[in-house]
């Protein structure tokens, strides 16, 4: 069976073409000859070879090599990742080592042995193959790059005098290469300001590598973090490269760092202080150099019990520490986040960009927003879809009987009982809660986990927990 590569041979003497055409068929999906060296700039600009073979001297009576120096630099300046054999002729050794400190990768004599010929092409083949995927790979990482760098276009609206205090913090802690940790709670922008800080870093041209490790089962932490090798367990049929070694030179942020088991936490507390990382089923550590930003929902005070969280980890992660507010107690900032979200929503659904009137806009800034920014954000594009006036009321955010106190001083509103569920119990409103943001979204895991504050994998325990 042939095995798959594109080889061109390039040389004056048609008797070499053929010969070598005809050896290299049996072996190779593709085999090209040229024997016009001021052809080769048109083949390797039209078409990709893995491997070219090129003859040191062109036309009767050359020895000198000129030539193949020439055409080697040539090659090289259209295509630096070439692999380029030399053919030479027999006691032309030196000539030809000559051409390997140019760039050359190796050298056959001519007259040749077959077999030496076809071993020499088939290594020659699979390096230009991995320079090939290799340069796939870089530019693949360099459209990552641009792609997190667009997403981080998304700007920090900060008008309240929290988050202009936590902006003030973002411009000191961003250029160095400290750890940070973000604590607030759901939805309150951390992976916003996690990204933010990467942008402002010396790290920016590099990529931005995101983990939810509540999302990441305790089987698959190290090989999703550390990587593996193929045959390390059932079902690695291949190497895979871990988060810790894909985001080397960059930031890794972790999101729910708290959800880590204790076990699990004394794992990763050892590979960032060695910054070493040995994949599972390798021998040898591998360095890497990442800043961590890591991000929890859980109480700073909680974070300081050894039953929650190991102490030397939460040191090694909080060098800097960010303390993100709820929306509630940013009220300023609530309009402008508002108005962005309309602006947002109404280019993307191709809707008219409406104003607030005054009642929703009081009703927005008194409603206490459990699920924070995404909370209100998802109220805002369900507005901007479903809206029928000319402006948005408060009728369109659902929120109409939550700000009563709130509105009274602009409408007098008696007082009306609040309407309590029947059952109390904890276990069973959660249930209900659970029950029915998954036939809201139609049983959507993402947009009900989003919708209740809640993690892709804390949603699916609870779902199991209550047999939903």
């Amino acid at each position: 069976m042939k095995k798959e590569g594109r080889i061109l041979i390039v040389d004056d003497d048609e008797d070499i073409l053929t010969a070598g055409k005809l050896l290299l068929k049996r072996q190779f999906s593709h085999v090209s000859t040229c024997n016009l060296p001021e052809h080769i700039p048109t083949f390797i600009s039209t078409q990709h070879f893995d491997a070219i073979l090129l003859d040191m001297n062109f036309g009767p009576g050359e020895s000198s090599g000129k030539q193949g120096f020439h055409w080697l630099k040539k090659i090289l300046e259209i295509n630096p990742q070439s692999v380029i054999i030399m053919i030479t002729a027999h006691g032309g050794v030196d000539v030809a080592v000559e051409a390997m400190k140019l760039g050359a990768t190796d050298f056959i004599s001519k007259p040749w042995q077959n077999e030496k010929v076809i071993a020499t092409v088939s290594t020659a083949v699979l390096l230009g193959q991995s320079r090939c995927e290799t340069q796939s790979l870089r530019a693949a990482n360099q459209v990552l790059v641009q792609d997190n760098n667009q997403l981080n276009q998304q700007e920090i609206i900060a008008q309240s005098d929290e988050m202009l205090k936590i902006q003030t913090l973002l411009q000191h802690a961003a250029p160095t290469d400290a750890n940070i940790l973000i604590l607030g709670e759901n939805g309150t922008g951390k992976e916003l300001i996690a990204r933010d800080l990467h942008q402002k870093s010396l790290r920016a041209h590099k990529v931005f590598m995101s983990v939810d490790l509540g999302a990441i089962s305790e089987s698959l932490f190290e090989s999703e973090l550390f990587g593996h090798k193929k045959g390390a367990f059932t079902g690695a049929h291949h190497d895979r490269i871990g988060r810790l070694k894909a985001a080397d030179g960059g930031t890794l942020f972790l999101d729910e760092i708290g959800n880590l088991p204790l076990h699990l936490q004394a794992k990763l507390l050892t590979i960032l202080e060695q910054r070493k990382v040995t994949p599972l089923g390798a021998n040898e550590a591998v360095p890497f150099d990442v800043r961590v930003v890591s991000a929890t929902n859980i109480s700073k005070n909680d974070l300081k019990t050894d039953a929650c969280f190991r102490q030397d980890l939460l040191f090694r992660l909080n060098t800097v520490e960010i303390n993100l507010p709820p929306l509630r107690k940013r009220i300023q900032d609530i309009e402008p986040i508002a108005q962005y979200f309309i602006s947002l929503y109404s280019k993307k659904y191709q809707k008219p960009e409406k104003e607030l009137d005054n009642d929703a806009l009081i009703a927005i800034k008194s409603n206490s927003w459990p699920g924070n920014i995404r909370e209100l954000r998802h109220a805002v594009e369900r507005a901007v879809i479903l809206s029928q006036t000319h402006k948005f009321t408060c009728h369109d955010f659902q929120i109409e009987t939550v700000n009563k106190n709130h509105i009274e001083k602009h409408n007098v509103i008696k007082d009306e009982p609040t309407e309590l569920p029947q059952d109390l119990n904890l276990e069973v409103i959660e249930k209900q809660a659970i029950s029915q943001a998954l036939k809201k979204h139609r049983y959507n895991i993402s947009h009900t986990a989003k919708e209740l504050g809640l993690t892709r994998a804390a949603l699916y325990r609870r779902m199991e927990k209550h047999g939903l």
